[in-house]
């Protein structure tokens, strides 16, 4: 996400934020506040996510009723006169399952998943936290389809040494000629840990490209044994690299980034001490 949208989607959801009068530190916002900032075009949508996000609350051990509150509001019609409508407050953590159960694929929902798991108002804070959570949801998605492809291999005659020979193999085709046990001595990585734990979101995603692109051709073309797989699994490498390298982009070259596992306690961390923290709502 660009930084500029960053800046526009925080600046939306600072000015919507409330406070309850003698209660300063407990924000909470209009669930009809958000909906449309959230990129829900109807409220009988939005309300499928609030409730979603209520269930959620229920499941961590929260009480729905500290974090969500029914409301009424009366709002104007053009003719003059008001209609009453239904509304929810929602405290911080309210918001934040509110933007775990909505659609990914909207931009809105992706920002206010950091947003809302951070009681700050700082944008470089919010940013790296994007920038963690993606990294991680690249590296999940990897795991994913390595696991796939595993399966499939064996299915093929390949066991589980031949595999961790064709994903080396990969690896070398993918970081110009080096191999995992080299690349791990470059970025001072233990043997016995993941490469991938240890690599920046772009690397993991060529990863991920190729290791699709090595399944759906197995799939296609019913390719099987060791030496014909590992072929296929090496020329997907190569035609990543080749795309990045068109880029000016060298997989070798870029940094190692923290370990993947100390970013994943810190963005769960936030998660779980988010429900005491953002406060409660008072009783109505």
């Amino acid at each position: 996400m660009k930084r500029e949208s960053i800046i526009e989607h925080q600046r939306i959801f600072d000015a919507l934020a409330q406070t309850i009068p003698g209660q300063t530190a407990v924000e909470f916002w209009f669930a009809r506040d958000l909906q449309e900032p959230l990129g829900y075009s109807r409220w009988e949508n939005f309300c499928e996510v609030i409730q979603r996000a209520v269930d959620s609350c229920k499941t961590t051990g929260y009480n729905p009723s500290d974090h969500f509150r029914d409301v009424t509001k009366m709002v104007p019609l053009g003719s003059g006169s008001q209609r009453e409508i239904s509304d929810f407050m929602c405290t911080r953590y309210a918001c934040y399952l509110i933007a775990q159960n909505g659609d990914p694929r909207k931009e809105p929902i992706a920002f206010a998943q950091s947003y809302f798991a951070l009681q700050t108002r700082k944008q470089e804070i919010i940013e790296e936290r994007m920038l963690n959570v993606s990294r991680l949801a690249a590296r999940n998605k990897l795991k994913e389809s390595e696991k796939v492809l595993s399966e499939l291999v064996y299915e093929r005659g390949v066991d589980d040494a031949g595999f961790g020979r064709i994903r080396s193999r990969g690896d070398a085709a993918l970081f110009g000629g080096l191999s995992t046990q080299r690349l791990k001595a470059r970025f001072g990585i233990v043997q016995s840990r993941p490469l991938a734990d240890f690599l920046p979101t772009l690397t993991i995603a060529a990863k991920h490209l190729a290791t699709e692109m090595t399944t759906h051709n197995i799939q296609q073309s019913d390719i099987a044994g060791e030496e014909r797989i590992s072929a296929e699994h090496v020329q997907n490498n190569n035609s990543v690299r080749t795309m990045l390298g068109q880029r000016g982009i060298k997989p070798e070259d870029l940094p190692a980034e923290d370990d993947i596992r100390k970013i994943e306690r810190r963005v769960r961390s936030d998660e779980r001490e988010l429900g005491k923290r953002s406060g409660k709502l008072p009783d109505p």
